[in-house]
């Protein structure tokens, strides 16, 4: 637990491996506490996490599955009861799956995780946003979403077919990126500002993990790519750059971007909060 109120405190999703991992390393560095709600460990050699978390710098909250609400709903009410508030909320977690999946409450398993949880933790921890100084959210999203052609929500939840990135991925990101912009005017009534942020493209790949990705994707990144230092560089720069007072914003390459089928953007939000009501609330502790 954190009571100083002169110390700033971040939590990170996916904050154990690539862009995350780099964003909680930057923060770190500068004195911020840092919450890690993450699916894995930490790379065991890496000194700076190490020191961090012995001296409760970082503090780690696992969970299995993020995308699973039961797992998710425990991690989250045991953040509440230690954590007494939030600078600035990450929703980082995501990837790119290599075929069609699904969670465990039958909706597609990217727009599980990367539209409908950081839905989710946002609703779960707003009074301890609130109660802090920045009051600030990011939800990362991708510039893969302008490849996005047809948009509604029975695609989002269970699609006809299924294609590595330009598909479910880059259709969830979207859906993202438009309920962030719809709920903004909300959370501007607790001071709370809300943007999506594209970190760019960086290389992320990781030994023995399938990413999903089209093979000349994958040859590019290796070739390429910057590493994920870029894209975490984006996001510090999406919650405290120039655009820090803007709301429910895309930035893209540091610049305020045009989101495509913005006429959507508030079914977005009504159908995430109906499966916040009705799927996540129902959950018992």
């Amino acid at each position: 637990m954190n009571n100083n109120p002169r110390e700033h405190i971040a939590l990170i999703t996916g904050a154990n491996a690539g862009i995350g991992l780099e964003l909680t390393r930057k923060l770190l560095a500068e004195d911020w506490q840092v919450i890690a709600l993450t699916r894995s460990d930490f790379p065991s050699d890496d000194k700076q996490i190490g020191q961090a978390a012995a001296k409760g710098q970082l503090r780690v909250y696992k969970t299995a599955n993020l995308a699973d609400y039961a797992g998710l709903h425990k991690t989250i009410k045991t953040i509440k009861e230690k954590e007494r508030r939030i600078d600035v909320l990450f929703n980082n977690a995501g990837g790119s799956f290599s075929e069609l999946s699904y969670s465990s409450q039958g909706r597609e398993l990217h727009y599980e995780l990367m539209t409908v949880v950081p839905y989710i933790l946002l609703n779960e921890l707003k009074e301890l946003i609130a109660s802090s100084h920045f009051k600030t959210v990011i939800n990362t999203s991708s510039s893969a979403l302008n490849f996005t052609k047809k948009f509604n929500l029975e695609i989002l939840e269970h699609p006809k077919t299924f294609r590595k990135l330009l598909g479910p991925y880059s259709a969830s990101k979207l859906a993202l990126s438009l309920w962030t912009e719809a709920v903004a005017p909300q959370l501007a009534k607790d001071q709370i500002k809300i943007r999506s942020v594209d970190p760019g493209s960086n290389n992320t790949l990781r030994k023995g993990k399938n990413s999903g990705l089209p093979l000349l994707v994958k040859a590019l990144m290796k070739l390429f790519f910057p590493p994920p230092t870029q894209g975490a560089g984006r996001l510090y720069e999406g919650a405290f750059g120039e655009h820090r007072e803007e709301t429910g914003v895309f930035l893209m390459k540091g610049q305020i971007a045009e989101l495509k089928f913005r006429d959507q953007a508030n079914a977005v939000l009504e159908r995430v909060h109906t499966i916040y009501q009705q799927d996540y609330l129902q959950i018992q502790s």
